[in-house]
Order: structure tokens, then sequence, then C-alpha cells
């Protein structure tokens, strides 16, 4: 069992391969914005397109079983502390740095899935000019976005004042750049970095 700072337990969503619909096999419609994106990361590497990887957030170990002596299970641990944001790296010389987020909603992103200490992260890398976004995606539409950090500082900041506490879809497309999802790279996100910033 792992649990996160705040005491709550970690619960790693399960992935359903496959699904059938009418005639129609969906092969991977399991699987996670997080897998798609280490997917996608991977294919940079592999081809020397960029560096990116997924940040491993520290865990303290507390209580491990020794079945046997060559085989241990970790049976509790926590998250030492509150990571930054889920991926970063270098591509074309420049510092990358990003979120990853998904949800069901499908007229907006709630602000409540950020956290004070990635929006401050994210915040302190835009002011030393790195590249900063979040890829939001609407599960249920299937559809994702690569959406700049400094748009969310808006829309966090304005939340703090009394704001809303979402992000309209409508903003997001018009603020946001659709990643049409693709096969190799799955979601080819630098597309839309080399439009934006090369």
């Amino acid at each position: 069992m792992i649990r996160y700072p705040n005491g709550r337990t970690y619960q790693k969503a399960e992935i359903n391969h496959t699904k059938q619909k009418g005639n129609h096999i969906y092969s991977n419609r399991g699987m996670t914005l997080e897998d798609d994106l280490n997917e996608t990361n991977s294919y940079y590497l592999d081809r020397s397109i960029a560096v990116v990887h997924k940040k491993p957030t520290p865990i303290q170990i507390v209580n491990v079983n020794y079945p046997k002596r060559s085989a241990a299970v970790i049976k509790e641990a926590y998250f030492k502390q509150a990571s930054t944001t889920d991926y970063n790296g270098v591509y074309k010389g420049k510092y990358l740095d990003f979120e990853a987020k998904e949800t069901k909603n499908k007229t907006s992103f709630p602000l409540q899935n950020f956290h004070n200490h990635q929006i401050e992260h994210m915040s302190n890398v835009v002011k030393q000019n790195g590249i900063c976004f979040v890829i939001l995606m609407f599960s249920s539409l299937e559809e994702v976005y690569l959406y700049e950090a400094y748009h969310l500082l808006k829309w966090w900041d304005d939340m703090k004042k009394g704001g809303r506490k979402s992000i309209p879809k409508k903003s997001i497309e018009q603020d946001g750049h659709l990643i049409e999802l693709g096969f190799q790279p799955r979601i080819p996100y630098l597309k839309v970095v080399d439009e934006l910033y090369f």
C-alpha cells in the first residue's frame, strides 16, 4: 500500500486493453494519458528527437514482507513529498516541463485537478523562459490539447480571487492547441511545441 502525503491511499488505474462495440474492436482504449505520453517520449528518445522523462515520485518504504529471501513485497509506503510536474527534459536545447491531466468532463476542465505546488513550479519555469505547458485530455471525447502554462496560471489566479473553478472547454479550444492523436508517436505534442517556440 502506498500513501500520498495527505494519507490518502494510491490506487492504480486498471487498464482494459480491448473493448468490443458492434463489429469494431477498440484496442488500447483503456490506455491512460500517462501510458500514451510515456510511449510518445520513448519514441522521441529512441529517434534522438528529444529527451523527456516522467519524474519519479520519491517514496518512503514503511513495511516490507519477505516471503522468500529473493522476493521482497512492499506492504506499505508513503510519498515523501509532493511532486512538481509529471514530465521534464530537453528539446532543441531548451528546457521542457509539463503536467498531464485528464477529465471525463465534456464542457470544462476542473482546476481542482492541479495543486498549489504544481502551479508554483510552472510559474517558476515560465519566469526562467522554459517551455512549460499542460497536456489536457477530455477522455470521454478523446481530445487532447496542449495548453500553455501562462493561460493556466491566469485561470488559477482568477480562481484564487473568487472566480471560476474550472476552465471552459471553449477557452481551451481557443487558446490551446488540439493534438491530433496518431500511432507513432501516439501524442505528437512536439509538433505543437515546434509551431509555438521554434
